[in-house]
């Protein structure tokens, strides 16, 4: 059984090692490899723990991470009702077992019930990435653009990212 919780700072170095285990996955995360440091790893943590939220899975007989997912605030008050630079990831090994749809139902939930100011969660997909396009769909995330150009490759072609949105039910 999985189990969901809040994000701490002592998980830094288990978030670390899965977010690096992801990105040496072609199209796994927006970042390679080399640009996971635990600097990186330790800002989000502490922007989503202070202005948004963070969530780890771990499974009961590990201690490592095998999935997060993170958003927070973008910053100006004109965004205040706004939680973006959304990510997840997932244990490659752990994929498909309904992980990511445990995270993000805990991240949604935890925005319409502790805070009744988030109108609106922000995500961005490659658009080569139809799987997860499809996901966040069912998950609510409607399709609001095409940014062209927006993303490079490993082998150096550029695609779209997808900007989506999940809105609060009769927010506007």
């Amino acid at each position: 059984m999985v189990s969901i919780r809040r994000s701490t700072e002592t998980d830094v170095p288990t978030i670390l090692a899965l977010y690096r285990k992801v990105a040496a996955i072609e199209g796994g995360l927006a970042r390679i490899q080399e640009e996971i440091s635990h600097e990186y790893v330790r800002s989000f943590v502490a922007r989503a723990m202070k202005s948004g939220f963070s969530f780890v899975a771990q499974l009961p007989s590990r201690e490592a991470v095998i999935g997060e997912i993170h958003a927070y605030a973008l910053g100006p008050k004109v965004f205040s009702h706004v939680l973006g630079e959304l990510t997840i990831a997932v244990d490659p090994d752990t994929q498909g077992k309904g992980i990511g749809r445990l995270l993000f139902e805990h991240l949604l939930h935890s925005a319409k019930h502790e805070r009744k100011d988030i109108l609106r969660v922000e995500l961005i997909a490659r658009e080569s990435n139809h799987k997860a396009i499809a996901f966040y769909q069912k998950l609510g995330f409607q399709i609001e653009g095409k940014m062209a150009g927006r993303i490079r490759g490993t082998d150096g072609k550029l695609e779209a990212d997808i900007p989506m949105a999940w809105f609060r039910q009769h927010a506007y």
